[in-house]
């Protein structure tokens, strides 16, 4: 109403100052409209139909340009198609230039296929927000690639609406990577993606294939890996960063297992039986208990380490007022069982010293969830779970028999919260944490100091290797606190950091001129150069300087491609710095393409050639790529070679 209402008083004012059109021309409020080809309706992008039957009438290619087209034509909506780069791989691979064009059975199916998937595609959306809006983040990682989708649930419903899916092929190394570390980079991804769509303020539930947090909280590279340290820290930087965003009781992401590693399923509930399930058993915080009833309070954990072949579990049990633990350890299991029989570790001291109430502390999910509601609907149903065994079920059952005999309430404690948040409560969460390590003896007892200059190596590396202060604020703006003397070693023990500091001595690049009219991040200059031989075959670094201030990103591939320029730009540039309006580069094939073209196109960026290898019309990526080379001289001992 408030639209006719606003719409009537401005026909009135344009009538007035002299202007007049067509009744048959004017199009009032709809609630569906079409906008850059997609099709909204009730805030729900949808494929238009004339898109589907497009697509769906379309021939198999006879050549790689006819594949190119067909694939240029769906790729705009693969936000509607699970597994996309899954379906069109096999397609994709006709398209390569080191391979002939082969139209075989492979490609027909994927070619049917992903026409079928446009023809059934779902609406996406739309965002909602408030606290009664889950917002559930799947991940997951196949053979082939990884895979995510982001999904909305509102009250009573029990599927949820889609808001989008996403799906690429594995890159470089990534394919060698544990199945660990292949599930916590599509989660990393996942949660990305996930931040644009629904914002970094709102809770995300993550539902990974493997359990996530647990090695991410850890802040430390498992001995068995095959990513890099620098992966490792900037998934650690960003998941828990992320995951502390909001209070203690509603933590910014919270881990939900739909697939345990022992291989049954249980974890997201249904709508129904989310709305039945009780917290009546939450025990207060600890800090809050009468002084005569501290004495029955008990803080539980495990952990699981695999220590030469064998994996090893180990569950401990705190007591706060006689300050002593007491450990179980065992062969096989996974730290959730490690977890359960740390519960059951604390009913046995409870029942052993007849106490008539026990206030269990634990920072697992799992275990206050099931402690809080799931064990009386397990029973009911035969402790099975959509006809299936749950998993440790003699466990659970041996738990839930002896919690009817024990009055016990349960209060899950955030682990992971600052020094100057911590109270008593998570000090001795720490204390059972420690007793809950395998082989006490060989663990670095100054892990926390070690996680800390395991983010202030990230930050460092991430921010350019700027100097303390700029480095600090850098970290700072990302919701990353580090403290000075983290920095300052890590910075002493940078000889990066020495040896562009060392190549920064050379007048300053720039001031004012025809850039002034760009703010930070409109405007940017790019460039090859070649690098040193290395082992992991990287011979080229795209070079990206923004034209206001001269900040530097670089991203080094095998070979100078205009699919590898593209990569660069969205990781480096558009996914840190936002969409740029301006892009200026040479003319060579790696620039100047249809790709390139149609990419720029795409997003709207105006991209200008200059001259090739003229020093004054790409000044200043001329210059920094000046500056990379000697710094890379200094760091090559003079090895390195214009």
């Amino acid at each position: 109403m408030e639209v006719f209402e606003k719409g009537e008083k401005i026909i009135q004012i344009l009538l007035k100052a002299g202007f007049a059109i067509k009744k048959s021309k004017v199009k009032g409020p709809a609630r569906e409209i079409q906008f850059l080809g997609v099709k909204w309706h009730d805030g729900r992008r949808q494929i238009p139909t004339e898109v589907i039957n497009k697509i769906t009438a379309m021939c198999p290619p006879t050549n790689k340009k006819e594949t190119q087209a067909f694939l240029g034509a769906i790729g705009f909506w693969r936000m509607h198609i699970p597994e996309y780069s899954q379906i069109v791989s096999p397609l994709y691979l006709v398209t390569r230039k080191k391979n002939d064009f082969h139209w075989g059975p492979e490609q027909q199916q994927a070619f049917a296929q992903i026409k079928q998937e446009i023809a059934h595609a779902v609406a996406l959306g739309p965002v909602r927000t408030g606290p009664e809006v889950k917002n559930v983040l799947y991940s997951a990682a196949g053979n082939n690639g990884l895979s995510w989708s982001l999904w909305q649930k509102g009250p009573g419903e029990t599927r949820g609406r889609p808001l989008g899916f996403w799906s690429r092929s594995y890159r470089g190394s990534e394919a060698n990577y544990t199945p660990t570390e292949k599930e916590i980079l599509a989660a990393y991804e996942g949660v990305q993606a996930a931040s644009e769509v629904v914002g970094t303020e709102t809770q995300l539930l993550l539902a990974p294939r493997l359990p996530v947090l647990g090695w991410m909280f850890k802040a430390e590279v498992p001995s068995t890996h095959h990513a890099t340290n620098a992966t490792w820290s900037k998934w650690i930087a960003l998941i828990t960063q992320r995951a502390r965003i909001g209070n203690l009781n509603r933590p910014g992401i919270l881990e939900i297992i739909t697939n345990w590693l022992e291989g049954e399923n249980f974890g997201l509930m249904d709508e129904e039986e989310q709305e039945q399930m009780t917290r009546a058993e939450e025990a207060p915080p600890y800090n809050q208990l009468p002084a005569e009833e501290t004495r029955y309070a008990l803080f539980t954990d495990g952990s699981c380490r695999i220590i030469g072949m064998k994996r090893k579990w180990k569950a401990a049990v705190w007591s706060p007022t006689r300050q002593v633990a007491q450990a179980t350890e065992g062969e096989g299991g996974s730290s959730q069982l490690a977890e359960l029989k740390a519960v059951q570790l604390a009913l046995d001291i409870a029942e052993r010293e007849k106490w008539p109430k026990l206030y269990l502390y634990t920072d697992s999910w799992m275990v206050a969830n099931a402690l809080w509601g799931w064990l009386e609907k397990w029973k009911k149903a035969n402790w099975q779970r959509r006809g299936k065994p749950i998993w440790a079920a003699d466990e659970w059952k041996d738990t839930a028999a002896r919690v009817e005999k024990l009055p016990v309430k349960v209060r899950h404690v955030d682990a992971h919260v600052p020094k100057s948040r911590a109270n008593e409560e998570h000090r001795n969460n720490e204390q059972v944490d420690q007793a809950a390590k395998i082989e006490v003896s060989k663990i670095d007892l100054d892990w926390q100091h070690k996680g800390e200059l395991f983010l202030a190596r990230w930050a460092h590396d991430a921010s350019g290797h700027q100097g303390r202060d700029a480095t600090y604020k850098w970290a700072r703006d990302r919701g990353v606190d580090l403290t000075m003397d983290s920095i300052s070693q890590v910075i002493h023990d940078c000889e990066t950091f020495a040896a562009i500091k060392q190549a920064k001595r050379v007048k300053p690049l720039w001031y004012g001129g025809r850039w002034s009219k760009y703010k930070y991040g409109e405007a940017w200059q790019i460039d090859y150069i070649t690098l040193p031989q290395t082992r992991q075959g990287k011979r080229y670094m795209l070079t990206m300087v923004e034209a206001t201030t001269g900040w530097l990103e670089t991203y080094p591939v095998p070979h100078a491609t205009a699919r590898n320029t593209i990569l660069g730009l969205e990781k480096q540039v558009l996914w840190r710095h936002g969409t740029p309006e301006r892009i200026e580069s040479d003319n060579g094939t790696h620039f100047k393409n249809s790709l390139i073209n149609n990419w720029a196109r795409e997003h709207g960026i105006e991209w200008v050639y200059h001259i090739p290898y003229h020093a004054p019309a790409s000044g200043k990526t001329e210059r920094y790529n000046g500056l990379l080379k000697t710094t890379l001289k200094a760091l090559g001992g003079g090895s390195f070679k214009n």
